[in-house]
C-alpha cells in the first residue's frame, strides 16, 4: 500500500516575503500535492493576525479531510498557534509530548495512530509531528526527551513510524546523532526549505522506521509554495511492506 504525506510549517498563512495573510495560497499548496496525511505546524487559532480564523477547521473542511489533531503549542497575547494533523485515514490514540525547556518557548510534538486501510486490510502507523526550538541545545535537549517519552519500548521495530517537521535543524546532523542510531532512517535527505523565496537550509525533515519504503522525498518547488508561507513543504511518497 502506497501513501503520501507532507510537512509543512505554514505560518499562521502568512507569506515569508510579502507578509500578507492568505491561507489560500497554503490551500492551494495542499490541494496541489494531494496528500493522505499532512503534517503542519504554526497552525493558528483565533490570532488577529491570521484573522481570527481556527486554520485547522478551514483547512479540514476546504481540503476534504475526514480526520484531524491539533495541539496549541504557544499562547499569543490573543489566540494560539501549534502543530497539527490533517489524514484521509483514522486516527487514534492523539497525545501531546511536551518537549518544552525551562526558560524557552513551549514546544510539544502532537503523536497519533493513523489506520490506513487497503481492503480488508488496517494497518496502523505511527506519526510524531515536532516543531523544534530555535537553540542547538536546547533541540539536542528536546530530541532525547521525545525518545525517552515516546514508548518505543512498547513498539515492534518493524512497526511503520513516521517522524515529521520543521527540527530547525541548520545543517541537517540532529537525525544522524540521535535518531538514525533507534533504527530510524532519513527520507528528506538535506533538502532545503528555508527560507521559502530562495531555499538555503535544511530545516524541515521526515524520519521513518519499520516496514516501510521510501519512494521519494521532494521539496516543494511550485511558485505558490514559495509566497505561502516561510518555509517550503516536504512531501513523502511511502509504501507499506511486508
Amino acid at each position: 500500500m502506497r501513501f503520501r504525506l507532507m510537512t509543512y510549517n505554514i505560518h499562521k498563512g502568512v507569506g515569508g516575503v510579502d507578509r500578507r495573510y492568505r491561507l489560500a495560497r497554503i490551500i492551494d499548496t495542499l490541494s496541489y500535492y494531494n496528500p493522505d496525511i499532512a503534517l503542519l505546524q504554526e497552525v493558528a487559532d483565533g490570532v488577529p493576525r491570521s484573522g481570527h480564523h481556527h486554520q485547522i477547521q478551514v483547512l479540514r473542511e476546504t481540503l476534504g479531510f475526514a480526520y484531524y489533531a491539533h495541539q496549541e503549542n504557544v499562547n499569543l497575547r490573543t489566540g494560539t498557534h501549534g502543530n497539527s494533523i490533517l489524514s484521509r485515514f483514522p486516527l487514534s490514540d492523539i497525545r501531546d509530548i511536551d518537549l518544552t525547556i525551562p526558560l524557552k518557548k513551549r514546544r510539544q510534538s502532537l503523536g497519533a495512530t493513523c489506520h490506513l486501510i487497503a481492503g480488508k486490510r488496517n494497518l496502523s502507523l505511527h506519526l510524531y509531528n515536532f516543531h523544534l526550538g530555535l537553540a542547538s541545545f536546547e533541540r539536542t535537549i528536546q530530541i532525547k526527551k521525545f525518545l525517552s517519552q515516546a514508548r518505543f519500548e512498547n513498539v515492534k521495530r518493524r512497526t511503520p513510524i513516521v517522524i515529521a517537521g520543521d527540527f530547525n535543524d541548520l545543517w541537517g546532523t540532529l537525525g544522524a546523532r540521535h535518531l538514525e542510531p533507534e533504527g530510524f532512517r532519513m527520507a528528506s535527505g538535506l533538502s532545503k526549505t528555508f527560507p521559502a523565496f530562495r531555499p538555503i537550509r535544511p530545516l524541515d525533515h521526515v524520519f521513518f522506521r519499520g516496514s516501510l519504503n521510501i519512494r521519494r522525498c521532494f521539496p516543494s518547488r511550485i511558485k505558490i509554495a514559495k509566497r505561502a508561507s516561510d518555509h517550503l513543504p516536504l512531501i513523502a511518497d511511502f509504501e507499506i511492506t511486508g
